[in-house]
């Protein structure tokens, strides 16, 4: 992963491959070319004041995610200035927003793979700024390249090694505790992007838990795990229903990481399925390609646990991770079947690819036996959402409508594109069954509303409760952008640990 430090070192003498500055485009009030961000004085001033006209020159407009390349000035050690774009330029007397600065570093970081070492002179008006642009520098520098020849100058270049934050100050406590931050919070994001990438014949439900505990027990976080004997002898119908088609068994495993001072206790459900199929309802081809990354809900719940922990925030978090592969076999849950979960309620199956809701349902009524003050479920679960909200944005629903605007209040704290949506009364009839208590499916319209009230039927009774539907966001089947990647996001790892950091000040409700 990317070294960074923070420093105060005049740009000009800095040894370094490349300095990266900013440039937003020009307010209404301000018409003209690109505009030089606060940061980038020194390199200005050594083009002669006319570094914005040089940059329009070369096509540059400030644009967000933009980047243009261009020869350091005399007297530079650094033989390359890299411009990014923030886009539009602030109001006056207000500085650049926290997303903006992250994404621009993310694209600078992408644009440097293959270099040692960068200076990034962005805007830092405070110790946020700075978590903010290391934030995207490591979030932006990230590659999966654990199954390319090495030898092969074909499968490209190494990230980038080391940033350095100009405008940083080394020895003041809020700067080094929001670099501290950054790290500790993007190392579990890009750890998740890796489980979300890692192909499923590698990442089998056991294999999950497995990576779980030695994450755990580096960071003294409690950890039980239960195989196909314990799930048997539990009763956790959904989750052994949805594995019971699989060669590889189904497990669910709960991560506990408390501390001595809390006064909230946050409990976070992920959905992981390591590989879905549909089952005997079998996906269409072109469907199923990129079905490794039903396990992102479990994989940003396990990524926010660890990060809980190495931040030592004042609250007791707890994740539960529903892991099975939904395969078809002789031994596969049949539409008709009818399941018996952990809460005793029993569930027809009309559509075995609607699994992520049933292993979701077990887990969420463990989670409520401990009566956490809040329960937050994550998961990769509908395509209706995506339909509804893009690809860029996930879903938030609530049994509290509070509780609903504080964890979207805690997505956009972190940079986190989500959306508040209703859960209608009027669509839970279409999920009654005359044979079992309830059924997995409803109508078609609505669908991820309709995901959302089956799942809230597994909530225990008083608790406060929401399910966010990140089937959009998690998995960039496009080109990179910003500090994303192509692949795996690890979305709403951000969101998770800023609703830690709330539960941490009593800020849950």
């Amino acid at each position: 992963m990317t070294a960074l430090t923070l420093s105060t070192a005049a740009v000009a003498g800095l040894r370094a491959d490349a300095i990266v500055i900013g440039v937003a485009k020009s307010s209404a009030s301000k018409p003209g070319g690109p505009v030089v961000a606060p940061g980038a004085e020194a390199v200005d001033q050594a083009y002669d004041g006319n570094l914005a006209g040089v940059l329009e020159t070369l096509g540059a407009s400030g644009a967000e995610g933009e980047v243009t390349k261009l020869p350091a000035p005399a007297g530079f050690k650094a033989p390359l200035v890299v411009a990014v774009g923030l886009g539009a330029q602030p109001r006056e007397n207000s500085g650049y927003d926290a997303e903006a600065l992250r994404k621009a570093a993310g694209a600078a970081a992408r644009a440097l793979t293959g270099t040692k070492k960068a200076a990034f002179a962005l805007p830092l008006a405070d110790a946020a700024d700075a978590g903010a642009v290391a934030e995207g520098v490591l979030l932006g520098a990230y590659s999966f390249d654990a199954y390319k020849d090495k030898g092969d100058a074909k499968n490209g270049k190494a990230p980038l090694a080391e940033a350095a934050l100009l405008g940083g100050k080394p020895r003041d406590k809020a700067y080094k505790a929001a670099v501290e931050r950054a790290v500790a919070v993007s190392e579990e994001l890009n750890r998740a992007r890796d489980l979300i990438n890692t192909p499923p014949n590698d990442l089998n439900p056991e294999a999950f838990a497995a990576i779980a505990q030695a994450a755990a027990k580096e960071h003294g976080i409690k950890v039980q795990v239960l195989d196909e004997k314990a799930l048997v002898k539990g009763g956790y119908g959904g989750i052994l229903g949805v594995g019971a088609g699989s060669a590889s068994g189904p497990r669910l495993v709960k991560l506990s990481y408390t501390s001595s001072k809390a006064k909230k206790h946050l409990a976070l459900v992920g959905k992981g399925i390591t590989y879905d199929s549909g089952g005997i309802s079998l996906k269409p081809a072109g469907h199923n390609e990129t079905m490794k990354c039903d396990m992102s809900g479990a994989a940003a719940v396990f990524a926010a646990v660890v990060a809980a922990a190495r931040l030592g925030l004042e609250a007791n978090v707890t994740g539960w991770l529903a892991l099975a592969e939904n395969m078809p076999s002789g031994s596969a849950t049949r539409p008709g079947d009818v399941l018996r979960m952990y809460s005793g309620k029993t569930v027809e199956v009309l559509n075995t690819d609607a699994e992520g809701r049933l292993v979701l349902a077990d887990a969420l009524w463990a989670a409520s036996q401990e009566k956490p003050d809040a329960i937050v479920d994550v998961a990769t679960l509908t395509g209706a959402m995506v339909l509804a909200l893009g690809s860029r944005t996930f879903g938030i629903m609530a049994n509290d409508d509070d509780f609903r605007a504080v964890v979207q209040e805690a997505a956009e704290e972190a940079g986190e594109p989500a959306w508040p949506m209703p859960l209608p009364e009027h669509l839970r009839k279409g999920m009654e069954s005359s044979t079992a208590d309830i059924a997995n499916m409803g109508e078609r319209m609505g669908g991820g509303l309709v995901a959302g009230l089956f799942l809230r039927e597994f909530v225990g009774e008083g608790i406060t409760w929401a399910h966010l539907d990140i089937a959009g966001p998690a998995f960039n089947e496009g080109g990179p952008f910003g500090y994303t990647p192509k692949g795996g996001t690890g979305s709403a790892v951000r969101t998770l640990v800023r609703l830690a950091e709330r539960a941490a000040a009593g800020e849950l409700s």
